[in-house]
């Protein structure tokens, strides 16, 4: 087996990043006694699950008139992930604590109207019927910069010292969830160090039970609003100012993201309204709504697209060593620098489909609204609708998407797509007309993105595409007869809402990706991936979690964050707090290159290719302390993070 990272390190000389062609390496393959193959898996048997609405309290909450109160928490529960028959699997899921059995993976959807607030008292019940804390589903690493609840108070959210090789942490497991896309202020954020335990009867004793940041924001949150935080919650405020858009929520706690979201953590937070919507009847509908009656067909549906591998048993794989990334059988902390379980980088062998493997979605010949989430871990895809699944790559297309939106809501105009390539963490809101597709027949959305990280380029041209038996396909359409008139206006008649640009920047900043390798184990890594500045002279100064913060724009300045990527991956980066709008891409002696059509509106995570400037403008409109970071979540849960404050230091 031929290591990604070791052909990578070939391409370091001199200090010199040699950025290599998509495809010129591969990750291990996800093979082992107990892994369950996934070709043995019986595709197209199972019905796309669309996620219903999330109820909200029966009661106000204590929010008061114009706010949506909610009670969600985190349950684990077993749910039928693999095709009917097969094990089902040990999940996390978000569900409402006042209604049994709403607990899913994924969440039901947080439906929330622009200018209407909503209040969410979020609940660690990862806990067993007796009410002790339950370990995690995951292996974790105890010796990454992490939330550390074993350190106490003193030595919470940080790197933890051992005398020895330590195992996986078994104790309870902190959670924060974060609004992916949402404008709020930084008590309701999720932030990474306001993380929280279950309220357990047995947390051992001398453990920390909150963050670091925990006590100020619950301090905050109840003079701002009024909330009442408790044992093992937080209670979140959202204001819903933004344009209409597709957010999503998922777990953000510091060093854990990765298994918290693998395991489970993640919903859809669909805001409507306002004056950047369409309205009701011109775009394809319904969506799903509070009381829907069994068997109510739908037209707008959010899928999650995610890779996921699992044991025999039915139960998720998630790598318990560093051995399984590149064969590095150590020595690890304390004999070196390296973590023993970590891994850079981590690619599951089997498409999951909003908690389905390779579902089937029935259809009729009219328009379709899809919201599209890439929330894998690490994988971009490349998605394609065709008539074959097996067709060789480059598969050609029968059916476009049509992308009407992406994270900030609403493009300037509808834009043509034969393939839909998006980042972990990206959202595309997509129509696709079966109008003209006779009734009988079977279409295939497959992913042509690599098995691997993505670089950019062309699948077969500049990578191997993912295997077109198991992770280059995604779900199925079955074309049915026409139920009812297609009410929705055709594409090229849609008028989307302005999409305002942002005025000039008062500031640039520069920032880079890097890539650390051991400082003991010559030619050993990655050992950890961090973001970092460039000083004065142009050369990049990595900064982990725990260093000063060094992006402090002021409140309502717009500025251009210019990302220079020095590592050989392409890097999804996401920022808090703000949507803002791709400015250019620029390779080295290289004219800069204008967005892509589909990133001319307002975006909250940007693809940064290697050996690229990716320059995007933001305005800071929301004083605090908040995060921005990769979103490849191997990447973000090992020092490729860091805070920013907007407003006074």
């Amino acid at each position: 087996m031929i290591s990604r990272r070791r052909v990578v390190r070939a391409g370091v000389a001199g200090g010199v990043c040699l950025f290599l062609p998509g495809g010129t390496a591969f990750a291990a393959p996800v093979t082992a006694d107990g892994i369950l193959d996934p070709e043995t898996v019986e595709k197209y048997v199972t019905e796309l699950a669309i996620p219903p609405v999330m109820p909200r309290d029966s009661w106000d909450g204590g929010t008061g008139p114009g706010t949506d109160g909610y009670t969600i928490g985190v349950r684990q529960f077993r749910q039928q992930v693999l095709p009917p028959g097969s094990p089902a699997t040990a999940v996390w899921g978000y569900g409402s604590c006042r209604h049994p059995g709403t607990f899913s993976y994924p969440a039901r959807t947080v439906e929330a109207e622009a200018g209407r607030a909503v209040r969410v008292t979020w609940v660690n019940r990862l806990l067993d019927a007796r009410e002790n804390y339950l370990p995690h589903l995951l292996p974790v690493d105890p010796t990454l910069h992490w939330a550390n609840p074993p350190g106490g108070v003193p030595g919470r959210d940080s790197s933890p010292v051992f005398t020895s090789t330590p195992g996986p942490y078994t104790g309870p497991v902190p959670i924060v969830t974060h609004l992916h896309g949402g404008r709020n202020t930084e008590e309701s954020d999720g932030y990474a160090e306001a993380w929280y335990l279950p309220d357990a009867r047995d947390i051992p004793a001398g453990y920390a039970r909150t963050g670091s940041f925990y006590a100020e924001f619950r301090r905050k949150s109840e003079e701002l609003f009024g909330a009442k935080w408790g044992p093992g919650n937080a209670v979140f405020h959202y204001a819903n100012q933004g344009r209409a858009a597709t957010l999503w929520f998922h777990d953000h706690a510091l060093g854990l993201t990765r298994l918290n979201v693998y395991a489970g953590l993640t919903g859809f937070y669909l805001l409507r309204g306002g004056s950047a919507d369409l309205g009701e009847g011109v775009l394809p509908g319904p969506a799903p709504r509070l009381g829907d009656r069994p068997g109510t067909r739908y037209y707008e549906i959010p899928v999650v697209i995610q890779d996921r591998s699992f044991h025999t048993d039915g139960s998720l794989f998630y790598p318990a060593s560093r051995a399984f990334f590149d064969g590095f059988g150590g020595p690890y902390v304390p004999e070196s620098d390296m973590a023993p379980i970590w891994n850079p980088e981590f690619f599951a062998n089997a498409m999951v489909t909003n908690g389905r493997t390779w579902p089937v979605l029935s259809v009729e010949p009219r328009r379709y609204r899809f919201r599209f989430l890439n929330g894998c871990n690490a994988r971009f895809l490349i998605l394609k609708i065709v008539t074959d699944p097996l067709a060789p790559r480059p598969a050609a297309p029968v059916l476009p998407f049509w992308q009407i939106g992406s994270e900030g809501g609403f493009l300037p105009t509808p834009v043509q797509r034969g393939e839909l390539l998006t980042a972990p963490a990206e959202r595309a809101d997509v129509i696709v007309d079966f109008t003209s597709v006779p009734v009988g027949t079977e279409l295939y959305l497959i992913n042509e993105g690599p098995d691997t990280v993505f670089g950019g380029g062309a699948a077969v041209t500049d990578f191997p595409p993912a295997n077109p038996k198991t992770t280059g396909q995604v779900m199925k359409f079955e074309v049915g007869p026409l139920t009812a008139p297609d009410g929705s206006a055709p594409v090229s008649q849609l008028v989307l809402p302005p999409c305002e640009p942002l005025g000039a920047a008062s500031r640039t900043r520069r920032l880079s990706l890097n890539e650390a390798g051991s400082a003991r184990l010559p030619g050993v890594g990655p050992r950890a991936v961090l973001l970092g500045i460039l000083d004065p002279a142009g050369q990049p100064v990595p900064l982990g979690w725990g260093d000063p913060v060094t992006e402090n724009p002021a409140l309502g300045a717009t500025e251009v964050w210019e990302i220079h990527n020095l590592t050989m991956d392409g890097h999804p980066i996401h920022i808090h707090e703000v949507q803002f709008q791709v400015v250019d891409r620029q390779r080295d002696g290289e004219a800069a290159q204008p967005p892509e059509p589909w990133e001319l509106g307002f975006k909250d995570t940007v693809i940064a290719y290697p050996g690229a400037v990716t320059r995007v403008k933001v305005r800071f409109d929301q004083a605090g302390r908040y995060m921005w970071h990769c979103h490849m979540l191997e990447h973000e849960d090992n020092e490729m993070m860091r805070p920013f404050r907007v407003g006074p230091s």
